[in-house]
């Protein structure tokens, strides 16, 4: 690839992004990553009617939560702004006026309430009614009118629409990066508006001249677009410019393999569909997100990157970094088909990703937690504990389940257990226990296990008898990691405040 890889993701800003739309910029940016290109944001807002407040500031959140940013886009300024579609109006009349000028495109004075009669009219035929070659010479349009009556209209300020005028019967050979070749016939095809009678451009016309003039070299976006394909090719034909390449991702499908994966299908079986937690501003309904349910961005990432693509037969390879996907990414691996969405997968990978992160990187998280139940630890101590419970964890919130004894002392204790290992003479080898116990010196855990065990043999006590009642105080129950890692890292007094405790209690 001698010219620059540049893609783009362009979202409407009409409310949160779904993972759909996650993994569409995910794919980008990894493509973009891996030719050394960039990675492009662009908010395709022409449609005010639909525009959401809050939705572009979540999209930008959304894709830095996921260390994914975009390198040029809305408050990243580069050579090709601004990024904002809105902000872009004046240009795409222009370019309007030159596919008319050229032929390729036509005004259209329809009304809807023609359009309608018309649509009705075929119906009753049980006909469908496209507005293309086999008709435009007898509607409401340039076409049909002589230069001067159309000249007449504009000018008297009649309303109208400036329409495509696509080829009338053309084999197309269509190039698809995922697909390979696609042959449409142009007569298929309706003439689409390029143009509103309201001053803004439609999608099609908008998204041509965008990717052109911001030099897009790839583009790469869902499936749902590849009816769209034909018209867009056809369009940079008509302006003489070169077209980029297209790929068209598969669909995320619900769970069931039935259909496109929807915010309904999250809410019925309990997962979220958005990256992020979503408020409603017109309703106020939140809608759960990935990040607030305790995910980590890796996970959402490589779960997503599995909905459609692998790195190709003979790989077993299910986990992987942010750098090692870009290393490893190819639009050739890409499926065809839709993608199941599977939720117990996604706690999978999460499982996982706990298990890989560092125990630096999860300390902010837990410290959060731990200051909502009113703890201050300094973050020496807090990494100690994840390092030795996060192997049972899948979130963060379950490090709290998993080693709330760190922070505060058993009230009460686990009866099964209690009933089991506390018999009556354990007080006394309880007490024993302590003096041991009191008299190591340098506190580590091996120092501990060495001492205590050697004591256990010297008195000829079987280990259950000493171990468990010492886990049993310790914690609560007889969960938990290695019972001398507990006590090392809660340290000497409160050891031997808990057997105190328990033997006071039991």
């Amino acid at each position: 690839m001698s010219q620059k890889v540049r893609v783009r993701f362009a979202p409407s800003p009409t409310g949160p992004l779904h993972i759909g739309g996650v993994r569409t910029a995910l794919f980008n940016y990894l493509f973009a990553k891996k030719h050394e290109g960039d990675f492009v944001l662009r908010i395709e807002d022409t449609d005010q009617t639909r525009y959401v407040e809050g939705a572009e500031d979540y999209i930008v959140e959304a894709l830095n939560w996921l260390n994914i940013p975009y390198d040029e886009g809305p408050g990243k300024e580069g050579d090709a702004g601004p990024y904002r579609q809105s902000e872009r109006k004046g240009l795409y009349r222009e370019y309007a006026d030159k596919l008319l000028a050229s032929g390729n495109a036509y005004y259209a004075f329809d009304t809807a309430e023609e359009l309608a009669e018309k649509r009705a009219e075929h119906e009753a035929q049980k006909e469908t009614f496209i507005y293309n070659w086999h008709n435009r010479e007898e509607l409401n349009n340039s076409l049909a009118l002589s230069e001067e009556e159309t000249k007449q209209k504009i000018e008297s300020g009649e309303p109208y629409v400036i329409r495509f005028k696509a080829p009338a019967n053309e084999e197309l050979d269509l190039q698809d990066e995922i697909r390979g070749e696609i042959q449409v016939n142009t007569k298929v095809l309706d003439d689409k508006v390029l143009f509103k009678s309201d001053g803004m451009p439609t999608y099609h016309l908008a998204n041509i001249v965008d990717d052109h003039l911001m030099k897009i070299t790839h583009v790469i976006r869902g499936e749902e677009w590849l009816p769209s394909l034909a018209l867009h090719v056809l369009l940079y034909r008509a302006f003489g410019w070169e077209a980029p390449k297209f790929a068209h991702l598969p669909l995320i499908l619900k769970p069931t393999g039935k259909g496109k994966l929807s915010k309904r299908d999250g809410d019925k079986l309990g997962f979220p569909v958005f990256p992020l937690e979503w408020k409603d501003p017109k309703t106020g309904d939140i809608a759960s997100g990935y990040r607030e349910d305790g995910y980590l961005p890796q996970t959402v990432l490589n779960m997503l990157v599995f909905l459609g693509w692998n790195e190709g037969e003979g790989s077993e390879k299910e986990i992987y970094t942010l750098e090692e996907l870009t290393k490893a990414f190819s639009l050739a691996h890409v499926s065809k088909g839709g993608s199941k969405f599977d939720p117990e997968k996604t706690k999978w990978f999460q499982q996982q990703h706990l298990h890989n992160a560092t125990d630096e990187s999860l300390v902010s998280g837990f410290q959060a937690i731990l200051k909502e139940k009113r703890f201050d630890v300094d973050d020496a101590y807090v990494k100690q504990v994840i390092h030795l419970v996060k192997d049972r964890a899948v979130f963060i919130a379950d490090l709290w389940e998993q080693g709330n004894f760190f922070f505060e002392r058993p009230s009460s204790y686990d009866e099964k257990a209690a009933k089991k290992a506390w018999k009556e003479d354990t007080g006394t080898i309880m007490t024993s226990l302590s003096k041991i116990i009191s008299e190591t010196e340098d506190f580590t855990a091996q120092n501990l296990s060495t001492n205590v065990k050697g004591w256990i043999q010297n008195e000829g006590l079987g280990f259950g008898k000493v171990m468990q009642p010492l886990r049993l105080s310790l914690v609560g129950s007889m969960s938990g990691p290695d019972v001398f890692d507990i006590a090392a890292t809660i340290g000497k007094a409160k050891t031997l405040e808990r057997i105190r405790f328990a033997i006071e209690t039991l």
